[in-house]
């Protein structure tokens, strides 16, 4: 049987492409209701009006996917808010158009995979950075951090969703590969370590600042209470 419960459940492994963040722990889940038979429509609200359209096509056009693969699901409804362009974009989902049906003639390309890899693998190295300092604040020597496997990995999780992206990006996930990778694969070398850093520093701190906004516009234009049990993802 198809419930609330279930249906979040799936939400919650929708992330914000450029966060990296689930979708519900961000509070753009406006509401979901489920019928008796099984027919589900979600609403969902960005922090502003005028978030970008590739962004918010994507979050919509995922939690739709995730939804329809629930066992039992009926008919699924996914529609966006308070959007500059909600309206063209629920039109596209309603009749499962992609991105350029949307917007026809005002984008040449369909497939948002680029776009969304793009923001995996700075995802990917902002975990990553943020698992390193804690092992390298525990007192791992920065041979030992390289030197470490995906099974050496604390159970953490940081390091399940740098896995989860691993297997996205085609980025081996076997326990005997190694723990920390660069961008395009190739494991992080002793010597590189410390430059690694810094670029992981900034793009960590950019996501982390970027969530914060997000979760404070929606707080302020809409009244919200801040979530006392709203941990990081």
């Amino acid at each position: 049987m198809i419930t609330q419960g279930r249906v979040l459940d799936a939400l919650s492994e929708v992330h914000d492409p450029e966060l990296d963040e689930p979708i519900t722990a961000l509070r753009f889940v406006t509401s979901c209701e489920v019928t008796p038979d099984g027919d589900v429509d979600i609403l969902l609200r960005l922090p502003t009006p005028q978030c970008a359209p590739n962004f918010a096509y994507l979050m919509a056009a995922d939690a739709r996917k995730v939804v329809r693969r629930l066992p039992e699901v009926g008919h699924v409804t996914v529609r966006l808010e308070d959007h500059y362009t909600g309206e063209e974009i629920n039109a596209a989902l309603a009749d499962g158009h992609g991105f350029t049906g949307a917007f026809p003639g005002e984008t040449g390309d369909d497939n948002l995979d680029a776009l969304r890899e793009l923001f995996q693998r700075k995802a990917l190295i902002a975990r990553q950075a943020r698992l390193c300092e804690e092992l390298l604040a525990d007192g791992d020597t920065r041979e030992e951090v390289v030197a470490r496997r995906v099974a050496d990995l604390p159970d953490v999780p940081d390091a399940s969703r740098c896995l989860e992206l691993r297997a996205q990006l085609g980025i081996p996930t076997e326990a005997s590969s190694p723990a920390f990778v660069l961008p395009n694969g190739q494991p992080v070398s002793a010597s590189q370590l410390d430059r690694w850093l810094r670029m992981a520093r900034l793009v960590r701190t950019s996501l982390e600042v970027n969530g914060e906004i997000c979760r404070s516009l929606l707080q302020i234009r809409h009244g919200l209470m801040a979530d006392p049990e709203e941990v990081r993802a």
